[in-house]
């Protein structure tokens, strides 16, 4: 096994060790090369967790993508055909895809791509970064071989954010949203070159992609503590007036996303992940409701997020009142208000509530009270006599938690003082007396 290969397997966790071990049977079995890209391979490289698993195959991607789904028990969530690629959610939460392998060329700037099969090395050259096209192949007879067309792997050593060629923000402008991100949550600084094809790029105005390209890497930064510093840079490069010609200057609510930003990782450390309906609420805050209106559209949201989004408020509201009420004495009832909140309605009552009662009891939440009820097993339900799934399981679950978490912690007896050591013998000279 190559040294890439044992790299590979110690980052992944044991879901996603599965899937890479299903995708080199069902591509063997189909007579089809597979090589592991994209995000997984830079992240892999880098030392940093592997969050999702992109395979790229020579032949037909969306027939092994589909195979790989039906083995694992997953869905396919999203088939382009035209680029032959297909998106799939698997058991635990997992993300992957597969695509074949292409070449891409554009005939003016953000306009619809020319799209033709190509190989590997076609295929890693034509994208946006080269931290971003480099290729593991997964099959047994070239299992480990590292495809790296543009020399990713020193950008990565160098953090440096590199384009694959010079036509890169021309063909996709929507790239320079990813490559603001990756300056701001990796901590790369962009290559010279590349900061030249920027300004360019600016100067030249066609930076004019499809606003709603902006929404994955607005999601990716509603997380990050630099997600204030990414925003400033997208204002810079006039990129937020795409959302609304409004969103800058004084109606840019980068005071409210400071201390937004300050209040989340207050409350969670590692950062709130599904929290991000709450922070584009914050962002659009101080434009008219038709203003954040048209931003919203042009983001572009799925309906269930757009229809979160719009109730976001008024469902803090609600949570805030229930959490200041003077009827709430014991943790149970601080945990009863808090269990079924989203993230997102919670850090919006975070963000609004100027009551200290209510920030202290929802700190208290989740530094003490979910992390007791989460010790409550579901082993200790059924051994108490429960079926799983059924409604007298989760009635005992409840009550099991609440009684943990009003249970007075027992009193720790201060352990006795050991005696005082013997006082030590004299010692005389010489031999003692005859009696």
């Amino acid at each position: 096994m190559s040294d890439y290969m044992f790299a590979l397997e110690s980052h992944l966790d044991a879901g996603q060790n599965r899937t890479v071990a299903e995708m080199q049977r069902i591509a063997t079995e189909a007579g089809m090369t597979v090589w592991l890209t994209g995000g997984a391979m830079r992240d892999m490289l880098r030392g940093a967790p592997i969050r999702d698993l992109d395979f790229t195959v020579e032949r037909d991607a969306p027939k092994i993508g589909k195979a790989l789904a039906i083995a694992l028990n997953g869905a396919v969530v999203e088939d382009d055909s035209l680029k032959r690629w297909t998106e799939l959610e698997l058991p635990g939460g997992q993300r992957a895809s597969a695509g074949n392998a292409r070449t891409e060329k554009y005939a003016k700037a953000g306009g619809k791509a020319q799209i033709a099969p190509g190989t590997i090395h076609e295929d890693l050259s034509r994208r946006d970064f080269t931290i971003n096209a480099i290729g593991l192949c997964l099959n047994r007879g070239a299992k480990g071989l590292l495809v790296d067309p543009t020399n990713g792997q020193a950008d990565l050593a160098n953090k440096e954010l590199r384009t694959t060629n010079s036509m890169a923000f021309y063909d996709d402008p929507s790239r320079v949203f990813r490559l603001i991100r990756f300056r701001h949550v990796m901590g790369f600084e962009i290559a010279p070159r590349t900061q030249s094809q920027l300004e360019n790029a600016v100067l030249g105005d066609y930076l004019h992609p499809n606003p709603a390209a902006l929404t994955p890497d607005l999601r990716a930064l509603s997380s990050h503590e630099s997600a204030v510093a990414a925003v400033e840079d997208l204002d810079r490069f006039g990129l937020l007036k795409l959302l609304s010609p409004a969103l800058t200057g004084e109606n840019l609510n980068l005071a409210g996303l400071a201390r937004f930003e300050k209040q989340a990782h207050s409350v969670f450390p590692g950062g709130a992940e599904g929290g991000w309906l709450a922070f584009l609420t914050v962002l659009l805050e101080k434009l008219t409701p038709a203003e954040r209106a048209a931003a919203l559209a042009a983001l572009a949201l799925p309906p269930a997020e757009l229809k979160a989004v719009q109730k976001l408020q008024a469902g803090a509201k609600k949570r805030e009142a229930a959490l200041k009420s003077p009827n709430i004495h014991k943790p149970s009832q601080v945990w009863e208000a808090l269990k079924d909140a989203d993230t997102a309605e919670v850090l919006m009552v975070v963000y609004d509530s100027a009551l200290r009662v209510v920030q202290d009891r929802i700190r208290a939440y989740y530094q003490k009270y979910l992390p007791a009820a989460q010790e409550i097993t579901e082993e200790q339900v059924v051994a108490a006599g429960f079926k799983p799934g059924t409604p007298k399981f989760e009635k005992a679950w409840e009550a099991m938690v609440v009684a943990r978490l009003n249970a007075r912690p027992k009193k720790v007896e201060p352990e006795p003082e050991p005696p005082p050591p013997p006082p030590p013998m004299a010692m005389g000279r010489g031999r003692p007396a005859r009696a």
